[in-house]
């Protein structure tokens, strides 16, 4: 049983963002300080990668662990309430993830996911960034 009114939770869930999140803004500061530059957002790229390096022909995905089923991560839970809703449309998400990464590998394009939950300490993202991204020249 949900505790807020059902306008309410529409409002809440309308607020959620899918761009300039926090552990988006985190990975895109560590980018830039490792000296790696970007493009934001392409809509000419299936899934419009959140970052984009266009030199290193690379596309990365910041994900949320909870939208984006993180295997293993505390953080991707399932719902309590309204289970079948919630079940189907992480698995509609998960599904699309796959299909977006299909399509820019088929492209040419080197696809790198961050987890949300990774977000959290700067070394581990520089470290994500290094071996991904730079492939030694950094």
């Amino acid at each position: 049983m949900d505790t807020v009114s059902v306008e309410k939770r529409s409002a809440m869930m309308r607020n959620i963002r899918s761009r300039n999140t926090r552990p988006e803004l985190a990975v895109r500061r560590t980018a830039h300080r490792l000296g790696l530059r970007f493009r934001l957002h392409r809509r000419d790229l299936p899934g419009a990668p959140d970052l984009v390096f266009p030199r290193r022909k690379t596309a990365l995905f910041v994900n949320g662990c909870y939208w984006h089923r993180h295997s293993g991560c505390k953080y991707a839970y399932t719902p309590k309430s309204n289970v079948e809703f919630w079940l189907n449309k992480l698995q509609t998400n998960v599904a699309r993830d796959i299909r977006t990464r299909q399509e820019l590998e088929d492209r040419g394009w080197n696809v790198v996911v961050i987890w949300e939950c990774q977000t959290r300490e700067e070394k581990t993202i520089a470290d994500i960034l290094t071996r991904e991204v730079c492939n030694a020249a950094c």
